[in-house]
């Protein structure tokens, strides 16, 4: 039996990330995981995972940008999607730690996938390099 899927992330887009790191620290006693080299900062309640997001264009508006979910299988949750009319989720840039892949729903509400999970910095190479290890693992 398979784990249901669990939403683990939040996006938000602002213009000011360490401005709203600090509140959330101060306030919600977040932690931060990670600071991206775009500006973007990276916290945790330990369960719920929150991205704020640095506001590259003036018309972009402030506020919750995207979600995401931690599921087992991609390709699976492809198929599901696909059932409702849905593209199958695409690959995230290999320079974005938590996601591999984004979609959306019926609505088109973007939301992100990731089988790794979101609490754990983990690069397009990371995972790459890590793949052969599984693939000879499942083969011993």
């Amino acid at each position: 039996m398979s784990k249901r899927p669990k939403i683990r992330h939040l996006a938000i887009i602002t213009r000011d990330p360490e401005k709203l790191a600090k509140f959330y620290g101060e306030v919600f006693e977040m932690e931060v995981l990670h600071r991206s080299e775009t500006g973007a900062v990276y916290m945790t309640d330990g369960y719920m995972n929150v991205a704020l997001l640095r506001q590259k264009m003036q018309d972009t508006p402030n506020g919750l940008n995207h979600f995401g979910w931690e599921i087992e299988d991609t390709a699976a949750m492809g198929e599901k999607l696909n059932q409702f009319g849905i593209p199958a989720p695409t690959t995230r840039p290999a320079n974005r730690p938590y996601a591999e892949h984004r979609a959306m729903d019926v609505d088109g509400n973007l939301f992100d996938l990731s089988e790794h999970g979101f609490n754990r910095v983990e690069y397009k190479a990371d995972r790459d390099e890590r793949a052969p290890k599984k693939k000879e693992m499942a083969t011993t």
